[in-house]
Formats: C-alpha cells, sequence, structure tokens
C-alpha cells in the first residue's frame, strides 16, 4: 500500500513540474507546425456554433467553439501521461519485479485459499451428516430387531 501512495505521489510532483516543459513544448513546436499547415496557431482555431458577427470594437458577437484550445489541451495531456507513464512507472514496476525476484522463495506450502477452506467444511458436513444417518439407521436396526424376532416368535406360537 505504501509503495502505491509513494509513486502515486511521485507521479502528480513531476507531472505537475512537466506539465510547463510540455506546454512549452506544445506552443512552441506543435502549434507552429499546426500553424504552417493551416491559416492560424492551433489555439487560435475556432468555429462560430451561431451566427457570428463583429462588432465595431472588433469583438466577435456569438456563440465560438474554441477546438483548437481543446486540442492543444489535449495533446497537452496526453505528452504528459506518456511521459510519466514511460519513464516513471515502467521503470518503478520493473524494479519492483527485479526485488520480488531477488527475494528466497520460501519451501512452506501456500496457505490454502478461502474457497478450498469452505469446500473441505462443506465436505466434513456431508461426511458427518452421512454417518449421523447411518448411525441412526444402525441404531434403529439393533432397537428393532430383538422386537421382530419377538413378534416373530409370537406369531409361530399362537
Amino acid at each position: 500500500m505504501r509503495g502505491n501512495v509513494v509513486e502515486l505521489a511521485v507521479a502528480v510532483v513531476v507531472g505537475t513540474a512537466f506539465t510547463k516543459i510540455v506546454d512549452a513544448m506544445v506552443n512552441g513546436m506543435i502549434n507552429p507546425v499546426v500553424g504552417a499547415l493551416g491559416p492560424k496557431n492551433l489555439d487560435q482555431y475556432e468555429s462560430c456554433l451561431t451566427t457570428c458577427t463583429t462588432n465595431a470594437a472588433g469583438e466577435i458577437e456569438g456563440v465560438l467553439f474554441k477546438w483548437g484550445m481543446v486540442l492543444s489541451a489535449s495533446l497537452t495531456f496526453l505528452i504528459t501521461a506518456a511521459v510519466v507513464y514511460f519513464l516513471m512507472i515502467v521503470p518503478m514496476n520493473r524494479y519492483k519485479a527485479r526485488q520480488d525476484a531477488k527475494k528466497p522463495q520460501s519451501d512452506e506450502p501456500a496457505a490454502p485459499t478461502e474457497l478450498e477452506l469452505l469446500t473441505e467444511i462443506r465436505d466434513a458436513l456431508v461426511a458427518q451428516r452421512t454417518a449421523g444417518s447411518l448411525a441412526g439407521t444402525e441404531a434403529a436396526q439393533v432397537l428393532a430387531g430383538p422386537r421382530r424376532e419377538k413378534a416373530g416368535a409370537a406369531g409361530t406360537e399362537g
């Protein structure tokens, strides 16, 4: 449990610090490349959902959907997540796997699982019930046996 908390804390701190680097890379490299392919910087791509007009002050009136900003933020997130995963989580998991492989294996048999224990309890109860009903049947036969003999003897005498 503590290892997972440490991994999470490290990922948050490094991810937060690394976000600035990724933002600079997206804004300095990816956005200009998209801008070279299209008419604008990636952050400036937008679409009008209604009829948009420009007023005298130069402001756009209408409902704008700024999908370029969303795309830029998505690229920033994906790059950050990939770097944190491949440079932090994967090496940490490999390190843990190597440490676990170095640990000596115990010769003790593995403890039974909950399912195995429940199966054993069920089998013991079935065996107890079967033995109890057999013992009850044998006791009934022992008790009934002499009565039958008496009844049989009385029937032959009569």
